[in-house]
């Protein structure tokens, strides 16, 4: 039991430190670096303590009952141990590069205690064993994290985390509509409970309205189209340690949750496979097309990390239509979870150090950053060749396995082998513009010069002291992982979702390469054909600048995203919240008029009451004994002194209960609202 109490103090460990570390910086500001870097190295040992644990005694489970039989329900095996350790790497590596990037600002002792909190949430989300679990915890971090987005307290951060919060709370409440659904439906939210479950469930048209919910509910995190829109706002204003996370760890919460949906309500479900592979399809080509229109570092990678999750997608979709059969699917999407985490994380810190240096972030004007920069020539470098899936980095690795699952589903599905066929096109195609994007940031940052002399000039001087020493290990430890991963696929067979004997795959055959130079070939078309030609313009001096090749026409966000979210539903709840708030006042009027209407009493005061008349006459006859005799002063009545109060404290009573009242009435109203729709 002990072993297993180990799971809460790793949720609980960093929240305790995020508020130790919050009140010793409000005294002394140089501690809370040393603080905040000693919390993550110590909750990343934890991990290593927890997996070790694992892998010598195998899971444990750890129960906090709250009220009503819900409650913490905790849980260690292969997938949570390892993704709670990358998680603790990620921070680890974050924390330590922030010393540096955050040096100089004020407010870092919030972006720490934010990012702490959030640290705590995460680990709650990867090591819950059931829905309300995993629902309380994921909620909790998307509003630590809003602070992340918000750091600099910008107009563009403010309005990109409002962004982010806004689709964090509708996919918060359209995840909890589809517990409510899933839990009326079989009765519990126990994961391990819910295949036999949901399996046996009659009513299998509720069981898929569940399922959407919960995916859209996950999604609005992971970044699935339609509900991306925060992640290209979001990752430009967020600061460089904050965006890895975001990117790497933070997204991955959200494909937790779809992963735990697919494999434990919808388990081996074709029809289910096929939703999420077209959403995924969809997501993969959207944002790599976006990434290659984008002209801003940061928002390259932002949409490249929403085509990254497109391929992740695909490799679910594939496990509901492979059914049995799936195994390589499971390995090819838990393997590019981990590849898109540690991707992301050497580009977006690199981004950082970028960023740090001339606090720019366009490409017109951080071009030619990189010349005479060896070292971060390098490290950016692992991080293309990882993203593009090029041989022998860790990308290919999982790109070949997701691809090897396309093929293997055209092979054992005849129902949907033309939709199949079509996905694979997609599939290598996106690769392709992977390739392509990749090639843009690379050409701009590290081959070509800026266009301005005297900025190139001004980059140049800056080569020898751009990066600190503790910003260099960390990006040399995390660059240095993606091509060994690439060499040594060892973390492949870490998935407690791998039921089936581990696959033999032979990465470096002919079939398989091949794949890979189809998608290189297709990525230099689309870099020399469209990049260079459609998306580079010439100036009045004549040398080319990038564009925007995003047309604003087809920008969800300021289309739809901003006046349904921003003018209609605000309109429509407003004019709801008035009439209801109207409809109560006017009722009770109507109520005081007919069936409460004052009624003649003999003898009736004019005003106050019997008390009230009582002690003013007494206190009126005390104050004229003692001016007996002197001159009488205007003063007036004790009577109507206290009738006056009186009524004023009846008012203010009045006001309190019919907010109470109103109040009241609307959570009733939407008790109701809720119950109707679960029964009908």
């Amino acid at each position: 039991m002990w072993g297993n109490f180990w799971l809460l103090i790793m949720i609980i460990f960093p929240i305790i430190c995020a508020f130790f570390s919050f009140f010793m910086g409000k005294k002394n500001k140089k501690h809370i670096d040393f603080i905040m870097i000693l919390s993550v190295a110590l909750e990343f040992s934890l991990t290593i303590f927890l997996c070790t644990n694992f892998l010598l005694n195998g899971s444990s489970d750890f129960y906090f009952y709250i009220f009503g039989g819900m409650g913490i329900h905790l849980r260690i095996d292969n997938f949570r141990a390892l993704y709670s350790m990358i998680a603790g790497f990620m921070w680890l590596m974050a924390g330590l590069f922030s010393r540096e990037y955050f040096l100089n600002d004020e407010k870092r002792d919030r972006y720490y205690f934010f990012n702490l909190l959030t640290l705590g949430a995460t680990m709650g989300v990867f090591l819950s064993a059931d829905l309300y679990t995993t629902f309380l915890f994921f909620e909790v971090l998307s509003f630590t994290s809003y602070v992340w987005v918000a750091q600099n307290e910008k107009k563009e951060a403010l309005k990109a985390a409002s962004t982010y919060l806004t689709v964090a709370v509708f996919g918060g409440l359209l995840l909890l509509m589809g517990l409510f659904i899933l839990y009326e439906a079989v009765g519990t939210l126990e994961m391990d409970k819910l295949i036999s479950l949901c399996k046996d469930y009659s009513d299998r048209r509720k069981i898929y309205g569940a399922g959407v919910c919960i995916f859209l509910g996950f999604g609005a995190k992971a970044g699935v189209f339609p509900l991306h829109i925060w992640l290209p706002q979001a990752h430009p204003a967020a600061p460089a340690p904050a965006s890895a996370l975001l990117s790497g760890i933070l997204t991955k919460t959200g494909i937790f949750g779809i992963l735990a949906i697919t494999h434990y309500i919808f388990l081996h479900d074709p029809i289910w496979g096929i939703g999420v592979l077209a959403v995924g399809d969809i997501t993969a080509v959207l944002g790599a097309v976006l990434a290659i229109c984008s002209m801003d570092l940061k928002r390259t990678l932002a949409c490249s990390s929403m085509s990254q999750i497109g391929f992740i997608l695909i490799g679910i979709g594939l496990q509901g239509i492979l059914g049995k059969e799936n195994a390589l699917a499971v390995l090819g999407t838990i393997f590019h979870m981990v590849n898109h985490s540690f991707i992301k994380l050497v580009l977006f810190l690199a981004a950082g150090v970028i960023y740090h240096n001339i606090h720019k972030l366009d490409l017109n004007e951080i071009r030619g950053f990189g010349k005479g920069k060896p070292l971060l020539h390098g490290i950016f470098l692992m991080g293309m060749l990882g993203m593009g899936g090029i041989p022998f980095w860790n990308g290919y690795i999982s790109k070949t396995l997701l691809h090897e699952s396309i093929i293997e589903a055209m092979n054992l599905t005849r129902s949907a082998t033309s939709f199949i066929k079509w996905s694979e096109v997609l599939f290598l195609v996106c690769g392709g513009l992977t390739i392509a994007y990749c090639l843009k940031l690379y050409v701009c940052i590290f081959l070509e010069k800026n266009v301005d002399e005297k900025i190139q000039t001004t980059f140049l001087k800056i080569s020898e002291n751009y990066m600190g020493k503790l910003s260099q290990g960390v990006l040399i430890v995390s660059g240095a992982l993606l091509p060994i991963i690439g060499i040594l696929p060892f973390f492949a067979k870490n998935s407690s979702f791998l039921k089936e004997i581990y696959p033999s795959i032979s990465f470096f055959s002919f079939n398989n390469l091949k794949g890979a130079f189809l998608s290189i070939f297709i990525g230099i078309l689309v870099y020399f054909l469209c990049i260079r030609l459609l998306l580079m313009r010439k100036n009045i001096e004549g040398k080319k600048r990038y564009i925007n090749g995003w047309p604003t026409p087809l920008s969800l966000e300021h289309k739809i995203y901003e006046p349904l979210l921003f003018g209609f539903l605000p309109l429509v709840g407003g004019t709801v919240s008035r009439f209801c708030d109207r409809f109560l006042d006017n009722l009770i009027v109507f109520l005081r008029k007919t069936v409460y209407r004052d009624k003649k009493v003999d003898n009736e005061l004019l005003e106050g009451s019997y008390l009230t008349y009582k002690m003013g006459s007494m206190m009126d006859f005390i104050a004229n004994w003692r001016q007996k005799g002197e001159k009488r002063t205007g003063r007036r009545s004790y009577v109507h002194r206290l009738a006056v109060i009186r009524d004023e404290l009846i008012e203010n009573n009045q006001i309190i209960r019919r907010s109470l009242s109103f109040g009241l009435f609307m959570v009733c109203l939407g008790l109701t609202l809720t119950l109707v729709y679960l029964l009908f």
